[in-house]
Protein backbone atom coordinates (compact mmCIF):
# COMPACT_ATOMS: atom_id res chain seq x y z
CA UNK A 1 0.00 0.00 0.00
CA UNK A 2 1.42 3.39 -0.98
CA UNK A 3 1.16 6.13 1.65
CA UNK A 4 0.22 9.57 0.39
CA UNK A 5 1.82 12.68 1.79
CA UNK A 6 -1.40 13.38 3.74
CA UNK A 7 -1.59 9.88 5.25
CA UNK A 8 2.08 10.02 6.28
CA UNK A 9 1.44 13.34 8.01
CA UNK A 10 -1.62 11.91 9.77
CA UNK A 11 0.39 8.87 10.87
CA UNK A 12 3.14 11.05 12.33
CA UNK A 13 0.54 13.19 14.13
CA UNK A 14 -1.15 10.13 15.65
CA UNK A 15 2.21 8.78 16.80
CA UNK A 16 3.00 12.12 18.43
CA UNK A 17 -0.36 12.23 20.22
CA UNK A 18 0.06 8.65 21.45
CA UNK A 19 3.56 9.43 22.76
CA UNK A 20 2.33 12.58 24.51
CA UNK A 21 -0.57 10.73 26.17
CA UNK A 22 1.75 7.92 27.27
CA UNK A 23 4.21 10.39 28.75
CA UNK A 24 1.36 12.10 30.66
CA UNK A 25 0.13 8.90 32.22
CA UNK A 26 0.52 8.93 36.00
CA UNK A 27 1.76 5.90 37.99
CA UNK A 28 -1.24 6.20 40.30
CA UNK A 29 -4.89 6.41 39.31
CA UNK A 30 -8.22 6.83 41.10
CA UNK A 31 -11.35 4.88 40.25
CA UNK A 32 -14.85 4.50 41.67
CA UNK A 33 -16.68 1.20 41.43
CA UNK A 34 -19.48 -0.44 43.42
CA UNK A 35 -19.37 2.17 46.18
CA UNK A 36 -15.60 2.07 46.67
CA UNK A 37 -13.03 4.69 45.66
CA UNK A 38 -9.74 2.94 44.93
CA UNK A 39 -6.24 4.28 44.50
CA UNK A 40 -4.47 1.99 42.05
CA UNK A 41 -0.83 1.50 41.13
CA UNK A 42 -0.13 -0.31 37.84
CA UNK A 43 -3.44 -2.23 38.04
CA UNK A 44 -2.83 -3.12 41.71
CA UNK A 45 -5.43 -1.59 44.08
CA UNK A 46 -3.59 -0.14 47.08
CA UNK A 47 -6.30 1.36 49.28
CA UNK A 48 -10.07 1.34 49.06
CA UNK A 49 -12.39 3.91 50.61
CA UNK A 50 -15.99 2.74 51.15
CA UNK A 51 -18.18 5.73 50.35
CA UNK A 52 -21.45 3.86 49.80
CA UNK A 53 -23.28 2.42 52.78
CA UNK A 54 -22.23 -1.21 53.23
CA UNK A 55 -24.79 -3.58 54.70
CA UNK A 56 -23.71 -6.12 57.33
CA UNK A 57 -23.66 -9.87 56.60
CA UNK A 58 -27.02 -11.54 56.10
CA UNK A 59 -28.86 -12.12 59.35
CA UNK A 60 -27.00 -9.37 61.25
CA UNK A 61 -28.80 -6.30 62.62
CA UNK A 62 -28.99 -3.53 60.00
CA UNK A 63 -27.64 -1.14 62.66
CA UNK A 64 -24.18 -2.41 61.67
CA UNK A 65 -24.30 -0.85 58.21
CA UNK A 66 -21.82 1.98 57.61
CA UNK A 67 -19.91 4.07 55.10
CA UNK A 68 -16.74 6.12 55.39
CA UNK A 69 -13.91 3.69 56.16
CA UNK A 70 -10.77 2.24 54.57
CA UNK A 71 -10.94 -1.30 53.19
CA UNK A 72 -9.06 -2.95 51.74
CA UNK A 73 -5.55 -1.72 52.45
CA UNK A 74 -3.26 -3.94 50.39
CA UNK A 75 0.48 -4.44 50.17
CA UNK A 76 2.16 -4.05 46.79
CA UNK A 77 2.02 -7.83 46.35
CA UNK A 78 -1.74 -7.68 46.86
CA UNK A 79 -1.95 -9.00 50.42
CA UNK A 80 -4.93 -7.52 52.30
CA UNK A 81 -4.15 -6.10 55.75
CA UNK A 82 -7.67 -5.11 56.85
CA UNK A 83 -10.83 -6.91 57.88
CA UNK A 84 -14.47 -5.78 58.19
CA UNK A 85 -17.59 -7.06 59.96
CA UNK A 86 -15.79 -9.83 61.90
CA UNK A 87 -18.17 -12.00 63.89
CA UNK A 88 -16.67 -10.92 67.22
CA UNK A 89 -17.04 -7.20 66.42
CA UNK A 90 -19.47 -6.43 63.60
CA UNK A 91 -18.75 -2.72 64.14
CA UNK A 92 -15.10 -3.07 63.08
CA UNK A 93 -14.45 -1.60 59.63
CA UNK A 94 -10.90 -2.16 58.36
CA UNK A 95 -9.35 1.14 59.37
CA UNK A 96 -11.74 3.76 60.70
CA UNK A 97 -11.81 6.59 63.25
CA UNK A 98 -14.99 7.16 65.29
CA UNK A 99 -15.27 8.49 68.85
CA UNK A 100 -16.70 6.23 71.54
CA UNK A 101 -17.66 8.44 74.47
CA UNK A 102 -18.86 11.94 73.63
CA UNK A 103 -21.19 14.62 74.94
CA UNK A 104 -23.35 16.66 72.57
CA UNK A 105 -26.29 18.87 73.62
CA UNK A 106 -26.57 17.14 76.98
CA UNK A 107 -26.49 13.56 75.67
CA UNK A 108 -23.68 11.02 76.04
CA UNK A 109 -23.25 9.39 72.62
CA UNK A 110 -21.27 6.48 71.17
CA UNK A 111 -20.20 6.77 67.51
CA UNK A 112 -18.02 3.62 67.67
CA UNK A 113 -20.36 0.89 68.90
CA UNK A 114 -23.02 1.55 66.29
CA UNK A 115 -25.04 -1.51 67.29
CA UNK A 116 -26.36 0.64 70.15
CA UNK A 117 -28.07 2.88 67.57
CA UNK A 118 -27.06 6.07 69.37
CA UNK A 119 -24.94 7.54 66.59
CA UNK A 120 -22.92 6.75 63.48
CA UNK A 121 -20.48 8.23 60.96
CA UNK A 122 -21.32 8.50 57.27
CA UNK A 123 -19.73 9.67 54.04
CA UNK A 124 -21.41 12.88 52.88
CA UNK A 125 -19.58 14.14 49.79
CA UNK A 126 -16.26 14.22 47.95
CA UNK A 127 -14.05 17.26 47.66
CA UNK A 128 -11.13 17.58 45.27
CA UNK A 129 -9.42 14.61 43.65
CA UNK A 130 -5.86 15.39 42.55
CA UNK A 131 -3.35 13.18 40.72
CA UNK A 132 0.25 14.27 40.18
CA UNK A 133 3.46 12.55 39.16
CA UNK A 134 4.25 11.97 42.85
CA UNK A 135 0.92 11.11 44.49
CA UNK A 136 -2.85 10.67 44.26
CA UNK A 137 -5.05 12.53 46.72
CA UNK A 138 -8.73 12.90 47.48
CA UNK A 139 -10.84 14.72 50.06
CA UNK A 140 -14.09 13.57 51.58
CA UNK A 141 -16.55 14.89 54.14
CA UNK A 142 -17.71 12.68 57.01
CA UNK A 143 -20.76 13.55 59.09
CA UNK A 144 -20.93 12.36 62.69
CA UNK A 145 -24.66 11.85 63.08
CA UNK A 146 -26.81 11.59 66.21
CA UNK A 147 -29.43 8.85 65.80
CA UNK A 148 -30.70 8.68 69.37
CA UNK A 149 -34.39 9.62 69.72
CA UNK A 150 -34.66 9.67 65.90
CA UNK A 151 -32.72 12.95 65.71
CA UNK A 152 -30.65 12.18 62.60
CA UNK A 153 -28.71 15.36 63.42
CA UNK A 154 -25.16 16.11 62.33
CA UNK A 155 -23.08 17.01 65.39
CA UNK A 156 -19.57 17.05 63.94
CA UNK A 157 -18.06 17.54 60.48
CA UNK A 158 -14.80 15.90 59.51
CA UNK A 159 -12.90 16.56 56.31
CA UNK A 160 -10.50 13.75 55.49
CA UNK A 161 -7.53 14.33 53.19
CA UNK A 162 -5.98 11.10 51.95
CA UNK A 163 -2.74 11.16 49.95
CA UNK A 164 -1.02 8.04 48.55
CA UNK A 165 2.55 8.42 47.28
CA UNK A 166 4.19 6.47 44.49
CA UNK A 167 5.58 3.19 45.84
CA UNK A 168 9.30 2.77 46.45
CA UNK A 169 10.91 -0.65 46.47
CA UNK A 170 8.67 -2.84 48.66
CA UNK A 171 6.51 -0.16 50.33
CA UNK A 172 4.27 2.86 49.85
CA UNK A 173 3.10 5.72 52.07
CA UNK A 174 -0.40 6.97 52.90
CA UNK A 175 -0.87 10.34 54.61
CA UNK A 176 -4.10 10.94 56.51
CA UNK A 177 -5.35 14.29 57.78
CA UNK A 178 -8.60 14.64 59.71
CA UNK A 179 -9.97 18.20 60.17
CA UNK A 180 -12.85 18.41 62.65
CA UNK A 181 -15.32 21.24 63.19
CA UNK A 182 -18.62 21.54 65.02
CA UNK A 183 -21.62 21.22 62.72
CA UNK A 184 -23.84 23.39 64.93
CA UNK A 185 -23.47 26.19 67.46
CA UNK A 186 -23.16 23.52 70.16
CA UNK A 187 -19.79 22.27 71.39
CA UNK A 188 -18.72 18.66 70.93
CA UNK A 189 -16.81 17.05 73.78
CA UNK A 190 -14.88 13.77 73.58
CA UNK A 191 -14.58 12.17 77.00
CA UNK A 192 -11.60 10.08 78.03
CA UNK A 193 -12.15 6.43 77.15
CA UNK A 194 -9.95 3.37 76.63
CA UNK A 195 -10.52 3.04 72.85
CA UNK A 196 -11.54 5.59 70.21
CA UNK A 197 -9.92 7.34 67.29
CA UNK A 198 -7.91 5.71 64.49
CA UNK A 199 -8.31 1.93 64.72
CA UNK A 200 -7.04 -0.91 62.56
CA UNK A 201 -8.58 -4.38 62.58
CA UNK A 202 -5.94 -6.65 61.10
CA UNK A 203 -6.38 -9.37 58.51
CA UNK A 204 -7.91 -12.67 59.59
CA UNK A 205 -4.66 -14.34 58.49
CA UNK A 206 -2.90 -13.01 61.60
CA UNK A 207 -2.91 -14.49 65.08
CA UNK A 208 -0.73 -14.60 68.18
CA UNK A 209 1.72 -16.98 66.58
CA UNK A 210 2.34 -15.49 63.13
CA UNK A 211 2.27 -11.72 63.76
CA UNK A 212 3.96 -9.22 66.03
CA UNK A 213 3.82 -5.61 67.13
CA UNK A 214 6.48 -3.30 68.49
CA UNK A 215 6.05 0.35 69.41
CA UNK A 216 8.40 3.33 69.42
CA UNK A 217 8.87 2.73 73.15
CA UNK A 218 9.90 -0.90 72.65
CA UNK A 219 6.60 -2.35 73.84
CA UNK A 220 5.24 -5.56 72.31
CA UNK A 221 1.86 -7.20 72.11
CA UNK A 222 2.32 -8.41 75.69
CA UNK A 223 2.71 -4.96 77.23
CA UNK A 224 1.84 -2.28 74.63
CA UNK A 225 -1.74 -1.68 75.75
CA UNK A 226 -2.24 1.34 78.02
CA UNK A 227 1.08 2.88 76.98
CA UNK A 228 1.84 5.78 74.60
CA UNK A 229 3.72 5.73 71.31
CA UNK A 230 4.93 7.77 68.35
CA UNK A 231 4.52 4.77 66.05
CA UNK A 232 3.40 1.14 65.97
CA UNK A 233 4.94 -1.47 63.68
CA UNK A 234 2.62 -4.43 63.04
CA UNK A 235 3.70 -7.23 60.72
CA UNK A 236 3.28 -10.92 60.12
CA UNK A 237 2.82 -13.82 57.76
CA UNK A 238 0.70 -13.27 54.66
CA UNK A 239 0.28 -16.47 52.67
CA UNK A 240 3.80 -17.56 51.80
CA UNK A 241 5.07 -14.00 52.25
CA UNK A 242 5.37 -11.44 55.03
CA UNK A 243 4.25 -7.86 55.28
CA UNK A 244 2.57 -5.27 57.44
CA UNK A 245 2.09 -1.61 58.23
CA UNK A 246 3.61 1.12 60.37
CA UNK A 247 1.14 3.57 61.93
CA UNK A 248 2.82 6.92 62.71
CA UNK A 249 1.32 9.70 64.82
CA UNK A 250 2.39 13.26 64.03
CA UNK A 251 4.07 15.19 66.82
CA UNK A 252 1.49 17.99 66.47
CA UNK A 253 -1.40 15.67 67.35
CA UNK A 254 -3.43 16.12 70.52
CA UNK A 255 -1.91 14.33 73.53
CA UNK A 256 1.18 13.20 71.58
CA UNK A 257 2.87 10.74 71.97
CA UNK A 258 -0.56 9.18 71.75
CA UNK A 259 -2.04 6.64 74.12
CA UNK A 260 -2.68 3.35 72.35
CA UNK A 261 -5.00 0.36 72.56
CA UNK A 262 -3.48 -2.98 71.46
CA UNK A 263 -5.16 -6.34 71.96
CA UNK A 264 -2.85 -8.52 74.06
CA UNK A 265 -2.11 -12.19 73.29
CA UNK A 266 -5.08 -14.52 73.65
CA UNK A 267 -7.75 -11.89 73.20
CA UNK A 268 -10.46 -12.70 70.65
CA UNK A 269 -8.69 -15.91 69.58
CA UNK A 270 -5.52 -14.03 68.79
CA UNK A 271 -7.07 -11.52 66.37
CA UNK A 272 -5.13 -8.30 65.85
CA UNK A 273 -6.25 -4.76 66.65
CA UNK A 274 -4.26 -1.54 67.09
CA UNK A 275 -5.60 1.91 67.90
CA UNK A 276 -4.22 5.42 68.35
CA UNK A 277 -6.52 6.82 71.04
CA UNK A 278 -5.52 10.45 71.78
CA UNK A 279 -8.41 10.80 74.25
CA UNK A 280 -7.68 7.63 76.19
CA UNK A 281 -6.30 9.59 79.12
CA UNK A 282 -7.98 13.01 78.89
CA UNK A 283 -10.99 14.81 77.44
CA UNK A 284 -10.92 16.95 74.28
CA UNK A 285 -13.35 19.81 73.73
CA UNK A 286 -14.29 21.00 70.22
CA UNK A 287 -15.70 24.52 70.22
CA UNK A 288 -17.86 26.01 67.42
CA UNK A 289 -15.98 28.07 64.86
CA UNK A 290 -12.66 26.26 65.36
CA UNK A 291 -10.93 23.45 63.47
CA UNK A 292 -9.10 20.60 65.18
CA UNK A 293 -6.64 18.43 63.26
CA UNK A 294 -5.11 14.96 63.58
CA UNK A 295 -2.43 13.70 61.19
CA UNK A 296 -1.14 10.18 60.63
CA UNK A 297 1.14 8.41 58.19
CA UNK A 298 0.86 4.74 57.19
CA UNK A 299 3.77 2.84 55.69
CA UNK A 300 2.45 -0.31 53.98
CA UNK A 301 5.09 -2.89 53.12
CA UNK A 302 5.94 -6.38 51.94
CA UNK A 303 8.65 -8.50 53.58
CA UNK A 304 9.80 -7.33 57.03
CA UNK A 305 10.70 -3.96 58.56
CA UNK A 306 12.81 -3.19 61.64
CA UNK A 307 12.12 -0.78 64.51
CA UNK A 308 15.07 1.30 63.28
CA UNK A 309 13.37 1.71 59.90
CA UNK A 310 10.12 2.68 61.61
CA UNK A 311 11.90 5.34 63.67
CA UNK A 312 13.51 6.76 60.52
CA UNK A 313 10.11 6.95 58.81
CA UNK A 314 8.72 8.83 61.81
CA UNK A 315 11.59 11.34 61.84
CA UNK A 316 11.14 11.99 58.11
CA UNK A 317 7.41 12.49 58.65
CA UNK A 318 7.64 15.09 61.42
CA UNK A 319 10.61 16.93 59.91
CA UNK A 320 8.97 17.55 56.50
Amino acid sequence: MRLTKLSVTAFILLAFVYKAVSQNEKPLSVSKDNGVLSIVYKNQPLIGYQYAVLDPPEGVDAAFKRSGFFHPINTLKGHRLTRIHPEDHYHHFGMWNPWTKTVFEGDTLDFWNIGGKQATVRHAEFGDINITDAYAEYKTLHEHVVLKNNKNKVALNEWQTVRVYNPKNNHYIIDLQFDYSCATESEFKILAYRYQGLGWRGTEEWNDNNSSIITSEGKTRKDADNTSAKWMLYQGQLGNDNGGMIMLSHSENYNHPEPIRVWPPGQHEGSTFANFAPTKTKDWLFEPGKTYTLKYRLVVFDNAFTPEQAENFWKEYVEE
